[in-house]
């Protein structure tokens, strides 16, 4: 499990493009029978990638988060972004189609993860936060979720949002979790753009073929930076950051947000004549 430790904004407005990656892009999380976790100090929420292979893959607890098992003070939204897999949870199985979201609450121990096919791996993104209470094991469909059409394409940001882990849908102690997709012809996401000091958010982008390039924004309003990222890469984005992003084709994005609140409309806008 990597380590990434929190910023202050005026520490990033020094930093050089390897630095800025360095800190807040995470370049690889999805190898074949491997489990790739970062340890973020931004809510101390956790972003993975688990790719079993032949074998299951098991989430454990490790003297890094000083546990014995990995739910023991904490939750988990899943998200399959692969092909056809399984999570079983203590026995019980959930299968996993692509886009399917699995909650897995406090106190749970067994974590264990499978591919249906080795030709078409599951690829499941986990984002786990602290838990101070248990919640019941919720799982939904991507299919089942008919979502909300936002945008326009005459702005370049036609899209569909559907939100999984929420307050009016599967219930948490603080992590919410959902997922965007751009339409055809549509490239731009968040913008205008907004913080929220009280929550902070990942971003994993997914659904782009291999040349096309994501450019996701970052940094204060009025001191703004920018990443360039591939398929299957996410990014950690502080409370006091933008975080908005274009790219060179249409694409889908899974947000995720721990911190104060599960208010998704907490969030303080930006005008564009704020931004820099």
């Amino acid at each position: 499990m990597e380590t990434r430790y929190s910023t202050h904004p005026e520490h990033t407005k020094t930093m050089g493009t390897d630095e800025l990656r360095k800190h807040y892009l995470v370049e690889e999380l999805f190898v074949a029978g491997e489990i790739k976790l970062v340890y973020s100090m931004e809510d101390r929420t956790i972003i993975g990638g688990i790719t079993p292979d032949s074998a299951p893959i098991a989430l454990e607890g490790s003297d890094q988060i000083k546990a014995d098992y990995f739910l023991e003070r904490r939750e988990v939204g899943i998200i399959n972004v692969g092909g056809n897999g399984k999570v079983v949870v203590d026995g019980e199985e959930y299968k996993m189609e692509n886009k399917d979201c699995l909650y897995v609450g406090l106190g749970k121990k067994e974590l264990l993860f499978s591919s249906e096919s080795t030709s078409d791996l599951a690829k499941f993104y986990i984002f786990s936060a602290p838990a101070h209470k248990e919640y019941p094991i919720q799982q939904v469909s991507f299919k089942d979720i008919e979502g909300n059409r936002l945008g326009s394409q005459e702005s370049a940001n036609d899209r569909v949002i559907r939100r999984m882990i929420h307050n009016d849908g599967i219930q948490s102690c603080q992590v919410v979790m959902g997922m965007t997709q751009l339409n055809n012809g549509s490239v731009w996401n968040s913008m205008p753009t907004h913080t929220h000091d009280r929550r902070m958010e990942a971003y994993l982008y997914i659904d782009l073929d291999e040349n096309a390039r994501m450019f996701h924004f970052m940094g204060e309003p009025t001191e703004t930076r920018h990443l360039v990222m591939k398929n299957e890469q996410a990014v950690i984005s502080p409370p006091w950051s933008i975080h908005c992003g274009c790219a060179t084709s249409n694409y889908t994005f899974v947000w995720a947000m721990a911190g104060e609140n599960k208010t998704y409309t907490d969030m303080d806008q930006v005008t564009m004549d704020q931004i820099k």
